[in-house]
């Protein structure tokens, strides 16, 4: 469950991050305002799952603004280049022993439905092991938040809600290098 958490959070921190810092020259645009669903497809030992976050263009930015900080301290490279397709962005980032290197292709458009298709090789942590992992994040806008969500609210598989705005808290809680 702790790690099935951990992907969660990271899949959508990825959204978060990506446009977030000042060096980085290409900014992806933001989300059309709504209700978001987020299909996370990864290879190995952790299962699909789907998440919804509903959203809107101050949330969006918001995200963005909060994760800089957070990201400056852990990442030692974020590019993002602007293709014929979408994006490509390039990252390396450390947190608690473990340096992940990061590709990742995003293809759509922000208003109906994109795809994010990750490759990371991560280094260190457990016995020192080199692991490779691929992931794939399909988002559609299925439509209008539902009246009892507020923008930045994501509902995890099962039903667990938190909200982005939140996650400022969170970043107490990840291992310092």
């Amino acid at each position: 469950m702790r790690r099935l958490l951990l992907v969660s959070c990271l899949a959508v921190g990825l959204l978060a991050v990506l446009p977030a810092s000042g060096a980085i020259a290409v900014e992806l645009p933001m989300r059309k305002a709504g209700l978001w669903e987020m299909k996370v497809v990864s290879g190995g030992t952790v299962p699909e799952m789907t998440m919804q976050q509903c959203t809107d263009a101050t949330t969006d930015k918001d995200m963005s603004t909060a994760m800089a900080p957070m990201a400056k301290e852990i990442c030692s490279k974020q590019d993002i280049q602007k293709t014929a397709t979408g994006y490509v962005t390039d990252s390396v980032c450390g947190i608690g022993g473990i340096t992940v290197k990061s590709r990742a292709e995003i293809t759509g458009d922000f208003n109906s439905a994109y795809t994010v298709k990750t490759s990371s090789q991560s280094e260190g942590g457990l016995a020192g092991a080199a692991r490779d992992s691929k992931s794939t994040i399909e988002a559609k806008w299925v439509g209008a938040c539902k009246a009892d969500q507020k923008p930045g609210d994501i509902i995890m598989p099962g039903g667990m809600k938190m909200n982005v705005k939140d996650m400022e808290k969170m970043k107490a809680l990840i291992p310092k290098k």
